[in-house]
C-alpha cells in the first residue's frame, strides 16, 4: 500500500486562491482497471485508490504517513511562472 502526497494547485479556471495551499496523500492502485463489459466505464475492485486525505501542511501529511505505517512519496510542488507583458505587445 503506497501512497502520493502533492499539493494542490490552483484551479485554470478560477481567479481564486482558496484550497491551493492544501496538501493531498492519495493511494496508489494496485489492481488493474478493467472496462466494464455493459456501460463502457473503466473500474476496479481496489477501493483504496478513491481515498484521498487533506492536510495542511507537508509535515503534517508525512507524520500521518509514518504513524500509520504507509509507504509514501512526495511530489514536490511546481512554482507558477508569470509572465508580465503589456497590452500593446498582443499587438507586436
Amino acid at each position: 500500500m503506497a501512497a502520493r502526497i502533492f499539493q494542490i494547485s490552483k484551479a485554470v479556471n478560477q481567479s481564486g486562491q482558496g484550497r491551493s495551499g492544501k496538501w493531498v496523500l492519495e493511494f496508489e492502485s494496485h489492481a488493474r482497471k478493467r472496462p466494464d463489459p455493459l456501460t463502457g466505464w473503466s473500474g476496479g475492485a481496489d477501493t483504496q485508490a478513491q481515498v484521498s486525505i487533506n492536510f495542511d501542511s507537508l509535515e503534517a501529511a508525512t507524520a500521518y504517513a509514518e504513524r500509520e505505517g504507509i509507504a509514501y512519496h512526495v511530489i514536490p510542488a511546481t512554482t507558477r511562472k508569470l509572465r508580465i507583458q503589456s497590452y500593446a505587445d498582443n499587438f507586436k
